[in-house]
């Protein structure tokens, strides 16, 4: 059966991989998987066709067969399931690896994408320069604690799982604030899962969709 994913027609991030859909091509990428995908606008992400699909209007979906999901998490956590390359043999190890899994998008992510929000879409407030040094600490203490449990390790529990590659994912929406910076560890993991032939696939995958026409 065809996997099919969903992502942006015209991505708001210009195709630089932190749409959502990038996850999950990476994901499809180190299974081996080979998937299709429907570019949805704006428009359309809000229509009854995909909102069977994703019931908030967003993106990506996943399709396959009978099945239809939405949400990165269950989606990468689906092909992690059903594919061997991104959850450990040892129950007690794959256990740990959708942990990372759960800690990337509940506890590491809400502070960066209100850091986000902060920079993006309050900074004409009168109160945003008084509020920013705030948001910009909560991330901090998140990092802080992340680079501790990290160490010197190449990855979060042994091999590179699916916990890492969520991680990831969340941890480069921070690049172009500096903050990573300030962790040269966080800094290296996050170039280390950049360099996997499976994330150039899908970020190059992504990218293509984005690219102005020539002429």
């Amino acid at each position: 059966m065809t996997i099919t994913i969903t992502a942006f027609e015209r991505s708001p991030d210009g195709g630089q991989g932190l749409a959502r859909d990038t996850r999950v091509r990476w994901a499809l990428e180190e299974v081996g998987q080979p998937y299709e995908v429907r570019l949805v606008s704006f428009t359309a992400m809000k229509e009854p066709a995909h909102l069977a699909l994703h019931p908030f209007g967003q993106i990506p979906t996943f399709e396959e067969g009978d099945l239809a999901l939405f949400e990165t998490g269950a989606i990468v956590f689906h092909i992690a399931q059903r594919h061997a390359g991104l959850l450990p043999d040892d129950a007690n190890a794959r256990a740990r690896a959708i942990t990372w899994m759960f800690a990337a998008l509940s506890t590491v992510e809400p502070p960066i994408l209100e850091l986000g929000s902060a920079r993006f879409l309050e900074s004409d407030k009168s109160w945003s320069a008084q509020r920013m040094p705030l948001v910009k600490d909560r991330v901090r203490d998140r990092l802080t604690q992340l680079s501790a449990r990290l160490g010197d390790a190449d990855w979060l529990d042994g091999p590179f799982s699916a916990g890492d590659l969520m991680m990831v994912s969340v941890l480069l929406r921070l690049k172009a604030s500096g903050l990573l910076d300030e962790y040269p560890n966080l800094s290296a993991y996050v170039a280390r899962g950049e360099a996997r032939p499976a994330y150039k696939r899908a970020f190059e995958a992504q990218l293509a969709v984005n690219k102005p026409p020539a002429g």
